[in-house]
């Protein structure tokens, strides 16, 4: 492992006092937007490799954009699929089956729509020590059509290296700005709680995944259009609710994450890649994110090599958000 392979990895040694959790005291850094790094470079340093994928699937099973999600080149160690609206039909199995000459699947958590799926080389089982889940729901409709709100999590200690993934959907809709907040607030503090202090473990790095639901605003939905038609899109990033949010410290203080240089996500006419053509004309916004923290004491540096959206998968209203993050030693120089 190491270097985008699967080779041996080397047992880590990492020490950490200190809790991971999403919510910070005193000073309030936001979230950190990093430039990408096109490939992964390291070879002795290299520790991990990590795929995260979230998709909101809008209920509907297709098992050809399944197997868009992961392809043939899986130049990874762990794979961490967060699916939202997942519909009642075995998504794990179709994945399972597309990722067998690679992959085997090490652990799986789901809640009603809300599923989190891990998938190791063949040789990963050997390297797991520890391994827990949990979920949290927070409201929605919940068992009227099977969409509840909430996340699921996994903390998982592999070789050493203490990490957590939180898969979540939030609440929708543009003017629940606060709520989604709050519901931030509340998984951070419930998931592996133990005497009201979130996650019981201490964890090296932390992501978060899903369908947050931050919208933009401030921007009307043809004018929007209009700048993303002519690949202009950077200039709605001021508009983003999420990036608004931890800016005053309200939601993911200290996170990184890649820039949003890949179109918004949502929402998109099923079948293509048009946006909404329904009479509510949706602002396109991003509410499709990953995110997430490293613990320095840890350490650990985390590298992101790729962050971008899957335009080809056409099943669901949401467009797939992938990225590649790469773990190593930090050396004395940096």
């Amino acid at each position: 492992m190491g270097n985008c392979s699967s080779l041996a990895l080397p047992t880590c040694q990492l020490q950490s006092n200190s809790l991971v959790s999403t919510i910070d005291e005193g000073t309030h850094d936001g979230i950190k937007t990093i430039p990408i790094q096109k490939a992964c470079e390291f070879t002795t340093n290299s520790v991990l490799c990590v795929c995260i994928i979230t998709w909101n699937m809008n209920g509907k099973m297709s098992v050809e954009d399944i197997t868009k999600l992961v392809r043939t080149n899986r130049k990874f160690d762990l794979l961490v699929v967060g699916l939202q609206e997942a519909p009642k039909c075995d998504v794990s199995q179709v994945l399972q089956e597309t990722m067998a000459d690679t992959h085997i699947l090490l652990g799986q958590k789901s809640m009603q729509s809300l599923q989190m799926l891990l998938f190791g080389s063949k040789s990963a089982a050997e390297y797991i020590r520890e391994m827990k889940v949990d979920k949290h729901a927070v409201g929605g409709l919940g068992g009227m059509i099977g969409r509840k709100k909430g996340a699921v999590a996994m903390y998982i200690n592999f070789s050493g290296i203490r990490m957590v993934f939180v898969s979540c959907h939030l609440a929708a809709h543009e003017h629940k700005v606060e709520k989604r907040n709050s519901e931030f607030q509340h998984i951070s503090r419930s998931l592996f709680s133990k005497d009201g202090k979130p996650y019981a473990q201490s964890a090296d790095i932390t992501v978060w995944l899903g369908d947050l639901n931050y919208r933009l605003e401030g921007i009307s939905s043809l004018p929007a259009r209009k700048m993303i038609e002519e690949n202009r899109q950077s200039k709605l990033r001021g508009k983003d609710q999420l990036l608004q949010e931890a800016e005053k410290g309200e939601v993911f203080n200290g996170y990184y994450e890649g820039t949003l240089s890949f179109k918004p996500t949502y929402k998109y006419d099923v079948g293509g890649s048009i946006y909404d053509t329904s009479h509510k004309i949706r602002v396109p916004s991003w509410t499709d994110r990953i995110l997430f923290k490293v613990d320095h004491s840890s350490g650990l540096d985390a590298v992101l090599s790729s962050y971008e959206s899957l335009d080809c998968v056409r099943s669901s209203d949401h467009k797939p958000v992938k990225a590649h993050l790469c773990l190593k030693v930090r050396s004395e120089d940096d």
